[in-house]
């Protein structure tokens, strides 16, 4: 596959949910690429978002690239490692090595079925180091090589129309995708701007942990809201062409990096179960 528009009359994708498991199995024969969507459907996100933001997003970018490409879409793995949000109620949060067996589980369970291209879409940030160790694990263990997109490194296009000082969470950035997605979920009088202490944290190349938490605490976990940023600038035309370019990231990554996987479902031969 090169792209979208090259496909000709090539089946679009398909969420497996959504399919039987014959059907599931003359995807994985067409040596479909598998999309696995990551993203949190239980964890805080301010006053003004739903704790399923992760989830939501998660959804819509994989449902946007299956309109464009032709691939099958896993369940999103909805819980994973979030320690910076425990503390919040309902977030749910799992310790990273319950979420690495977690993954090695699920993807090596799609693997043994048949798949030979692998492809995650996370959507949160304290994810990324364990999804790294399980991809590397099950690099290791099958010798299919995942290819993980993390939220961070996506819409770098669209990102300078953000007016916001700093985010990363609750945002101007999230409470736009949120607002072109599903507005009726985000509770706009409710959002306020959330900076915390950051202004006074220094720039260094340093990596430091953080804990949300209202203050008086240390300057990287303050947080009043538990939200960093400013949502009260967002707009559902910017979430909109956040998630466009987003979305061609994706495509444009998937079809680089599998050029010659297949196009759709093969011809169901005839074996048994």
């Amino acid at each position: 596959m090169s792209d979208g528009s090259a496909l000709g009359n090539a089946p679009k994708g398909v969420w497996l949910e959504h399919l039987t498991w014959p059907d599931v199995r003359a995807w994985l024969l067409g040596d479909v690429v598998v999309v696995v969507p990551v993203g949190a459907i239980a964890k805080e996100h301010g006053h003004h978002l739903p704790m399923n933001t992760d989830y939501v997003t998660a959804r819509e970018l994989a449902n946007r690239v299956a309109a464009r490409l032709p691939v099958l879409v896993a369940p999103v793995v909805s819980f994973g490692y979030y320690p910076a949000f425990a503390r919040y109620p309902g977030s749910q949060h799992l310790r990273a090595e319950t979420f690495i067996a977690l993954l090695k589980d699920l993807l090596g369970g799609l693997i043994t079925q048949g798949a030979k291209h692998v492809v995650i879409i996370n959507t949160g940030v304290s994810t990324e180091p364990p999804i790294r160790i399980a991809v590397r694990d099950i690099f290791e263990a099958t010798r299919v090589r995942p290819a993980v997109a993390d939220i961070r490194a996506l819409g770098k296009r669209a990102e300078g129309q953000l007016r916001q000082r700093h985010g990363g969470h609750g945002d101007e950035a999230e409470t736009s995708t949120m607002l072109a997605i599903d507005p009726s979920a985000v509770r706009m009088d409710l959002a306020k701007p959330d900076y915390g202490s950051l202004d006074d944290v220094p720039t260094t190349v340093f990596h430091q942990p953080v804990v949300f938490r209202p203050g008086p605490t240390h300057p990287l976990d303050e947080s009043a809201t538990g939200v960093r940023g400013d949502p009260t600038l967002a707009t559902a035309e910017l979430g909109e062409a956040l998630l466009q370019a987003m979305t061609d990231d994706l495509v444009d990554g998937i079809t680089k990096l599998f050029p010659h996987a297949g196009c759709g479902p093969h011809p169901e031969p005839n074996f048994g179960p």
